[in-house]
């Protein structure tokens, strides 16, 4: 229970510390807007590269990951689901989907599981997870979906290979299939960079809460309540029943995939909203939605299975 509210003091801080900067106006008004650049462009994917350069990959085919990502996909499916019924647009329905599926696997991932679990790496699958597999399957998709004339073929097809999160995703993974290690001075400053990511997305997320009222009311209510509902209520509990009753998991094992996604959305899906410019207040709300209702969540699940 500790290391929950651990964490989520810690990005609740910097988060507030955003809230006051916007409030003040010392960034200006386009502060949200470059430290979104900032993130979405070099910090994110500098972060991205050196922390998936060294990362096992034989994490990724591991069981506990095929539980995540089930859970992960049953919760994005029902979202589009009940979307594609009520007619929600490419934009509302990608963005929506994230947001009731993608856990904030580091920026509460790493102290939760550390506090919770015992074992920073356990966040390790469903990280590499989202940024090799479903981060650049949905900025596709919003880059795809963009208005305008229809683009090249070509342009199509190699659209993950020209975006910054996905570039810096899939060369990390390059380099630590290949087993290069990467020369210190060519090293450190990309971790530098990559240091800023986390504040960055936490900073601008928070001046986005300036003027903002209560989440979910007005005409993106349906969409932030379903979001929210199923990231925090039906994706562990699908973890829990896939683990159980499919992979026979117990004990420490179930607890760390239900704890896992029963994470709240990451912080970084407002900078894909706002770098698109499609369901910034979705995606906004959702997250303080989802983040405010996984607390007594995920102190639940503590209780009832650590």
């Amino acid at each position: 229970m500790q290391g929950v509210l651990t964490g989520f003091a810690v990005i609740a801080v910097v988060i507030g510390v955003g809230y006051v900067l916007g409030r003040r106006g010392h960034l200006g008004e386009d502060g949200r807007t470059v430290l979104t650049r900032l993130a979405f462009n070099v910090a994110t994917p500098a972060l991205l590269f050196t922390t998936l350069a060294g990362a096992d990959l034989s994490v990724v085919f591991s069981q506990r990951l095929l539980v995540t990502a089930a859970a992960a996909a049953a919760a994005a499916a029902l979202f589009l689901a009940v979307g594609l019924l009520r007619g929600w647009d490419t934009g509302q329905l990608t963005i929506g989907a994230l947001c009731s599926s993608y856990v904030n696997a580091g920026n509460l991932g790493i102290p939760i599981t550390v506090y919770v679990l015992g074992d920073a790496s356990l966040v390790a699958p469903v990280l590499l997870f989202q940024q090799i597999v479903v981060t650049p399957l949905a900025l596709t998709v919003l880059d795809l979906s963009r208005p305008g004339e229809p683009r090249p073929l070509w342009q199509r097809l190699t659209t993950p290979l020209r975006n910054p999160m996905a570039v810096g995703s899939l060369t990390g993974v390059t380099v630590a299939a290949t087993g290069w290690d990467i020369p210190s001075p060519a090293l450190e400053p990309l971790t530098l960079i990559g240091n800023m990511s986390v504040p960055a997305v936490l900073l601008a997320f928070g001046i986005s809460l300036r003027g903002s009222g209560i989440p979910a009311r007005g005409d993106s209510r349906p969409a932030i309540a379903l979001s929210a509902a199923l990231k925090t209520t039906v994706q562990p509990l699908v973890a829990w029943a896939v683990g159980a009753g499919l992979f026979h998991l117990h004990g420490a094992a179930l607890l760390d995939v239900v704890v896992i996604s029963a994470l709240p959305a990451a912080q970084n899906l407002h900078t894909y909203a706002s770098q698109y410019g499609v369901a910034e207040r979705l995606a906004r709300e959702s997250i303080l939605l989802s983040t405010l209702v996984s607390i007594p969540a995920l102190i639940t699940v503590a209780a009832l299975l650590g």
